[in-house]
This record gives C-alpha cells, structure tokens and sequence, in this order.
C-alpha cells in the first residue's frame, strides 16, 4: 500500500488521547474511569485513553437510541440510504487515516487495513440500497372483495458488539443494515480496539446522521456488554465474538425474546482432493490461513488431504509460509503483523505445543522472533504442522492464530468425515478438478459458506454466517439481513 502520509510519523502526533463515549449525537468527557489502549506491535506505546463505561452510561446511550428511533423508523428508505450512500464516501475518502488506526491498534498490515475499510464502504453502499429494498408479499385472499399482504417494520434498538479483529467492517455490517432497515443502534467495540470506533462514529455523524441513531460506548464486555445486552430497551442483539461468549448472550436474553444475530467460532478446514498445481492450491490456502496473523473467524486453519498429495502439498505450503515477511504496519515489506497481545500469543504457543506432543511435526514456525524489532511487539512465526491426525486437538479446536495443521487421510470419504468431525460449521473449501466432487462436498459440508477451488473469501454482498457452533439467527451482509433487523406484519384489507 502506498500512502501519502508515513503512518509512524502520523503516529507519533496521533496517540496519547482521551476519549469518551457517543450519546445523542454528542461526544462526552471521558469517564473518572478509563482503560489505556496499546499497539501491538510496540506494547509500551499507549495510543490512547477510553472510557470504562459504568450501566448509566449505557442507559443513557439506549434511551437515547429508544427516542431517535421514534423519528428515525419514519424517515423514508431512500433518504437513510441516501445517508449511507454518503458514510461509505467518506469511509473511503478517509480511508488512510482508518488503516494508521485499525493498523496501530490490531496490528494487521497496512494492505490488510485499507483493504478492510475498502471493503466496509463497499459493504455499506449494499446496504444503502437495501433501505429501499424492505420487501413484503402481496397474496390472494379468500374474500371476493378483499386482498392480503405482509410488510417489514424495524425492529427497535440494537445492540452492536463487536469484535477486536476487524473493528472497522463488522461494525459496518451491523451499523449499516440497521440504519437502512429503520433501527438505532448502541455499538459497544471490543475494548482492545475502541480507537477504530471512534473514528467510524465519526464517518456517520459527518454523513449527517440525526442525534441518537447511532450512539457509543466502550468498555470491557462484563462491564458496559453486560448491561447493554441486559437492557430492556434493546429488542436485538447482533454479536461478532466467541463461540462461549456468543451462547452466554443467547442463553441471557432468551427469557426476553430479545432476537439475536451470532456470529461465532470456526474451525474451517480446505479439503485437498486433486489439482493442477501444488503451488496455486497452496497459495490460496496461505492466504486464508494466514491473513490477519491467522486471527479471523474464516481462517482456513486445517488442510486435510488425500494421502497420496501430501507430501508434495506440504512442501508447497511450506514455500509459502516462507515467503511470509513479519513486521509492524508502518514496515512497508511486512505481510503479517503482530498477534493482538501478549497473552493471546502464549496461547496459542500453548496450543502449538500441544499440537506436537500429540505427534505432529513442526515443519515451519512454532516460535517467536528474537530480534530487537519484534521483541517490542506479539510477533508469532507463521506455523505449519503436518502429521496431526483427525481427532487430536489442534484439528478439532479453535486456534485463533497463525497455525496450520496438514491432516492426512485415505480418501474424500475420510476427507469429509474429517471436515464435518468438529462443533463448528462456518467456512470450508474444496479444491479438486471433479465437479462431482466439488457438488457433494457443498452438498455434505456441515457448514454455512463453502467455497470451491479458492481460499475463504466473502463478497460484499452475499449472505455470511454459519452452522453449529458458528452461527445463530438470521445471516448478515447480504439480504437475509432483513430476516434479523425487521419485524414480519400481516395485513388484511377488506372493501
């Protein structure tokens, strides 16, 4: 990524802030309490200072998110798509600055960053049209005189909690169908990455946004979470984060039937039945695996293989996972970033070990870099362990980091028993030359996405979600949005 501004001298201007909450379209004097916020990549650098926010300021921020919905549910769809046609201008217009913060604070590389933000403003103009898009049916009655029709209404106010990975497009893809579809929202972000928050609420009040729609609070999920979730004001509940986390706020709400929209762990395998080229295959599984330092919920993080490929696909892999250079954002040739802290990379190292006591082979990676400029951040060698066989840890768990695991198995039998064999069902890929195969695997896979002959990527305008333990409630991004954040009225009418 070429930039016109160097992101560490930016830096270096930027950071040591202070920063409150957003409520009623007003940013508050931080609280008495605030939590300091570190770079990953240089742990002793503070980038800035946020509020810890207590249940009265969440209840504020709900209240006021309950009295703009009054007005906002009555806007007509064109003009709130118009104003999220006008936020995803800006997202892109200030698209550098996003990619120093999202960069400073999570620690993925510049490319990755911008590449995020990009991909929020696309996200959102898809959401920009659906504001006009709230379909409904129109059906024969059984009156000679009368006709039936069924309409959407929004649901109410919603609460965003989001994820530290990618703190720019996953609150996009709750914030943007919300507003389109008629809701206010109340966004609490992960208190590791608030500064990317704050920037984004910044993009929809300068959009024009009126007061109240979207409102901000930030602080740790026990504290300010909680309350938000417990809130009686607040009818649904659109959550990015662990599978754990995910099923205490099902289980929390569900005596309110407070909807909810989870978005969970995976544990996303690339089944490797036959191919051209060793090197494309390896490739796209590098490129799944290892964006974002192997810290997405869609990372492939197993590869499991047709024994009589894996040899020659393992040393594929390997060549890629070599050309993987690690470094901070602000390093122009870096390609992987830092994990997001210190006591994450320890387990995932724990992990690693584990992996190898079980019996696999450390074939690339496994440790942390010695030298000056990464001992400053949570640098993780990108790893590759072969041998693990289906039913050992590191091919059933999630890892949440920068881990690949080559199983090796009999046949596309055992392949997709192996596949399906784990309490996730998110993302999967086939590569093979038999379009046979490719159906059946996206007819067997217990999953929610699957993708054929490439790596686990999205687009911005199909629905994205899963099965299992991955996913509950309706899917985002794409038009089954409306399923989560509008309410279903039959209307009957007689002349």
């Amino acid at each position: 990524m070429e930039t016109s501004i160097d992101m560490r001298a930016w830096l270096n201007e930027a950071v040591g802030g202070r920063y409150g909450n957003f409520i009623d379209g007003e940013w508050q004097e931080p609280g008495a309490q605030t939590a300091a916020v570190h770079n990953p990549a240089r742990k002793d650098e503070v980038l800035g200072h946020f509020t810890e926010s207590s249940a009265e300021d969440v209840d504020r921020a709900v209240q006021a998110a309950a009295s703009a919905f009054q007005s906002w549910r009555e806007v007509p769809g064109p003009e709130r798509g118009a104003l999220l046609f006008r936020a995803a201008d800006l997202l892109e217009q200030r698209a550098e600055e996003l990619a120093f913060v999202l960069s400073a604070e999570q620690g993925k590389v510049l490319a990755e960053s911008k590449g995020e933000v990009l991909r929020a403003a696309k996200e959102l103009r898809f959401c920009a049209g659906e504001a006009s898009r709230m379909d409904g049916v129109t059906l024969p009655s059984e009156k000679r005189s009368g006709f039936a029709l069924t309409l959407r209404e929004p649901l109410g106010v919603i609460a965003a909690i989001a994820p530290w990975n990618f703190p720019v497009v996953t609150p996009v893809r709750k914030i943007g169908p919300a507003l389109a579809y008629g809701c206010t929202v109340v966004l609490k972000p992960a208190n590791l990455t608030p500064w990317s928050a704050v920037k984004l609420v910044d993009v929809f009040r300068d959009a024009g946004l009126p007061n109240g729609v979207l409102n901000l609070v930030t602080g740790s999920g026990r504290g300010s979470g909680d309350a938000l979730i417990r809130h009686p004001a607040v009818r649904g509940i659109s959550f990015t984060g662990s599978t754990r986390t995910g099923a205490e706020v099902s289980a929390g709400v569900a005596r309110r039937f407070v909807r909810t929209q989870l978005e969970m762990g995976g544990k996303n395998p690339a089944v490797v039945l036959s191919y051209k080229d060793a090197g494309a295959v390896a490739k796209q599984i590098s490129a799944a695996a290892f964006a974002c330092s192997g810290q997405r919920c869609t990372a492939i993080s197993r590869v499991i293989v047709l024994e009589s490929l894996a040899a020659d696909l393992t040393e594929a892999l390997c060549a890629e996972l070599a050309s993987i250079r690690l470094g901070p954002a602000w390093d122009p040739s870096a390609t992987m970033g830092p994990l997001i802290t210190n006591q994450h990379r320890v387990s995932v190292l724990r992990n690693i070990a584990a992996g190898v006591d079980e019996g696999g082979r450390l074939r690339f990676g496994g440790g942390v870099e010695e030298e000056e400029e990464f001992v400053q951040g949570h640098f993780l060698q990108p790893t590759l362990i072969d041998g693990v066989r289906p039913e050992c840890r590191l091919a059933r768990e999630e890892i949440f980091g920068p881990v690949l695991s080559v199983v090796a198995v009999p046949s596309a039998e055992a392949a997709f028993e192996a596949a399906n064999a784990v309490e996730y069902g998110l993302a999967a890929s086939v590569f093979t030359r038999e379009v046979d195969e490719a159906f059946r695997f996206v007819r067997e896979s217990q999953t929610g996405m699957v993708h054929v002959n490439h790596g686990t990527a999205s687009e911005a305008h199909l629905p994205f979600g899963g099965v299992k333990g991955s996913g509950f409630g309706a899917y985002s991004i794409g038009h089954s949005n409306q399923e989560f954040f509008t309410e279903l009225k039959a209307v009957y009418v007689q002349s």
